[in-house]
């Protein structure tokens, strides 16, 4: 009797050690299809990454700052992001522009379509603005005037987006948010963009230097097609109190790292913390005659809350005239073509 029981549990023990190891055998199975291991590429750091001090970094701003003007010839082509969220952006034919820029907020712009027809002109004389559309549709021909500090609402933006497919309503939609959105163009963004603010010490102003990495396209020489890299860049934050234990963010300052130490993004925001815009500036060139001054000759202005973007090339950088002192009535923009004025701090009250 015990030698059959000691049969028995003999056999259950090597049951159960096969049991054991059927169960790590499968175990090791999972473990290596779970954790096997392949090469994945991914973008490089473009590396080394120059450092800087906050102060080095305020030099750079203001250094761009000491540009009092510029004036020459700029390719300018305009997206209007209305549908960007039925996966559409509105992209139109880039035209040429000629813009005399002068601190503090002054610019004027024309803007031609073919055969040099003017499309539009804007003027600021650094505290109101003009505007006038000269071609499109009858009801977006107009002379818009304004105060550069006033916030506007976009005309016609209350409309809800139409995402349907093939439906006329759909276009007419689209081209009357197109022509709302041209309409809405102002002055001062063209000008905070082309002509940075700088930095002016012993403010109450706070500014705060951080690290950010981006993915971003491949722009180097040698550079594959399509290929990615990471950038390291710093970010400055300038702010203002705003109470007790409280601040507000006014601008942000980006700085690619890699290289030299250079401005590629500049944010703003408004009073709820919201992006107003958001400017990227790509393609350092030598500016006028001289070699005093290497600035960006492509620059891509965003407004989010305007649902549009502009991307600007000046044609032949080193053909600008920089630093020219232009007369205060070059900045002040008649109606001459009798347009319907739209006094747009008249309508806001």
């Amino acid at each position: 009797m015990n030698g059959s029981n000691s049969i028995r549990a003999g056999s259950r023990k090597r049951y159960a050690l096969a049991l054991v190891l059927g169960l790590m055998s499968l175990a090791g199975a999972s473990g290596c299809s779970r954790f096997y291991k392949s090469k994945v590429t991914v973008p490089p750091l473009l590396a080394p990454l120059k450092e800087a001090a906050p102060g080095e970094l305020i030099e750079v701003i203001n250094r761009l700052a000491q540009v009092r003007s510029l004036r020459g010839k700029i390719d300018i082509q305009f997206l209007d992001t209305s549908f960007a969220q039925c996966g559409v952006t509105e992209k139109y034919r880039t035209a040429e522009g000629d813009v005399i820029l002068q601190r503090d907020g002054q610019i004027y712009l024309v803007i031609n379509g073919p055969f040099s027809v003017k499309i539009a002109e804007m003027a600021s004389d650094g505290e109101r603005f003009r505007v006038a559309v000269l071609k499109g549709d009858d009801k977006w021909l107009r002379f818009l005037k304004g105060t550069n500090t006033a916030s506007y609402q976009r005309i016609d933006s209350g409309a809800e987006v139409d995402c349907g497919k093939g439906d006329q309503k759909k276009t007419a939609q689209m081209q009357q948010r197109a022509a709302s959105a041209f309409s809405g163009l102002r002055p001062q963004h063209f000008t905070d963009a082309l002509l940075v603010r700088p930095v002016t010490p012993g403010t109450n102003l706070v500014y705060v230097r951080s690290e950010a990495f981006a993915e971003d396209t491949d722009t180097r020489p040698n550079a594959k097609r399509g290929a990615r890299v990471v950038r390291g860049y710093y970010q400055l934050d300038e702010l203002a109190p705003d109470g007790e234990g409280r601040a507000r963010l006014l601008r942000r300052f980006w700085f690619d790292r890699y290289g030299e130490i250079a401005l590629a993004r500049l944010q703003t925001f408004g009073a709820r913390g919201e992006l107003t815009t958001d400017v990227i500036y790509r393609n350092p060139k030598t500016f006028g005659e001289t070699t005093k001054y290497t600035l960006p000759a492509d620059i891509e202005i965003t407004r989010p809350q305007d649902r549009y973007s502009l991307r600007i090339s000046y044609q032949v950088p080193e053909a600008v005239k920089v630093d020219q002192p232009w007369p205060s009535e070059v900045f002040v923009l008649e109606n001459k073509s009798n347009l319907p004025e739209v006094d747009l701090d008249a309508k806001k009250q």
